[in-house]
């Protein structure tokens, strides 16, 4: 697709929005990740307040449930300087019946310049960002913050972050994702991203009810045996079972499921000895991941948060220098 066209980059191929990971050149996720480096500075809270969005209005547009994605946008935005507003949706006049594009129209009429929208209808921030365009706001810029089960792209951007931290060279790496990638929009995201940037090999293990039709297409290695699948990799990304989206039962018992697709212990033996262990959270801990696994030495969980902050500032300052 000419750069010209492209819905998340402008024509000099910066970035515009932050909508998927899927379609971004390699070029635009490494200078996102290297954009990341800086933030990462564990100094004083006062030796991290930079001025790169100050005057800069940033609003929070949560139509689902979060803690930790809201929270740490909403740190990543402060330390930028930013004027930070959170819209509480539960109370807003989309209760009242007012479309989510009426609202987009009026928070630009209050000057907002970033919208990091959370919504539960898969493709909601590309639908904003269209309307942007076609009313002549390209000075506002829209970063998902996970659509549906489309998309979280974000936390795919971090999850990599987290990996090239530990491991730097992807290309020699195994990474097996496992659990429910049927409803996860992390599982998407992460692998769009391991793939773009050449990982050597990605597993995905998950029960045959829990996998998407055809994920092989995307590029990844199926196991439905997870101690076949661990064998040897170096990295493991758990993910969360996605009951709220879930129609039907597609599993027995959260009992059998961690019997067969928890993270024990022996089961992490079986991968490298230097392997990590990563969960984009909530953890249910005795479903997906023992917490002795959860808390040991290999896990990077607590880290993955950190770094979420500085790849979240990484994507607004680099939206703020487009837009400059």
């Amino acid at each position: 697709m000419p750069i010209s066209e492209h819905p998340q980059l402008d024509r000099d191929g910066r970035l515009r929005h932050l909508l998927s990971i899927e379609g971004l050149p390699r070029e635009v996720l490494v200078r996102i990740l290297d954009a990341a480096e800086p933030f990462t500075d564990t100094g004083s809270p006062d030796s991290r307040k930079l001025p790169l969005l100050r005057g800069k209005s940033v609003f929070n547009l949560f139509f689902e449930n979060s803690t930790r994605t809201r929270t740490t946008f909403e740190i990543a935005a402060k330390r930028l300087s930013a004027d930070v507003i959170n819209l509480n949706v539960a109370a807003s006049s989309t209760n009242k019946g007012e479309t989510l594009l009426d609202t987009v129209d009026n928070l630009c009429a209050m000057h907002a310049d970033m919208l990091v929208v959370r919504h539960a209808a898969s493709g909601a921030p590309h639908l904003i960002a269209q309307h942007l365009s076609a009313t002549r706001r390209d000075q506002v810029h829209v970063i998902n913050a996970g659509d549906g089960r489309h998309a979280h792209p974000t936390q795919g951007l971090l999850d990599l972050y987290t990996i090239r931290h530990y491991k730097r060279d992807l290309s020699r790496l195994c990474v097996a994702i496992v659990g429910d990638v049927l409803h996860s929009r992390v599982a998407r995201s992460q692998i769009h991203a391991l793939n773009i940037l050449g990982v050597g090999e990605l597993r995905v293990i998950a029960p045959k009810t829990l996998l998407p039709a055809e994920v092989e297409r995307m590029g990844v290695r199926v196991f439905h045996d997870m101690r076949a699948g661990l064998a040897g990799v170096d990295v493991i990304m758990m993910l969360r079972l996605q009951n709220e989206r879930m129609a039907g039962a597609l599993l027995p018992s959260a009992q059998e499921y961690f019997k067969f697709f928890g993270l024990t212990q022996d089961k992490l033996e079986l991968a490298r000895p230097d392997a990590i262990v990563l969960h984009p959270g909530p953890m249910n801990r005795g479903v997906e991941i023992d917490s002795a696994v959860a808390d040991g030495p290999h896990a990077v969980i607590l880290p993955q948060v950190t770094f979420g902050i500085a790849v979240r500032m990484a994507v607004m300052s680099l939206l703020a220098a487009a837009g400059a």
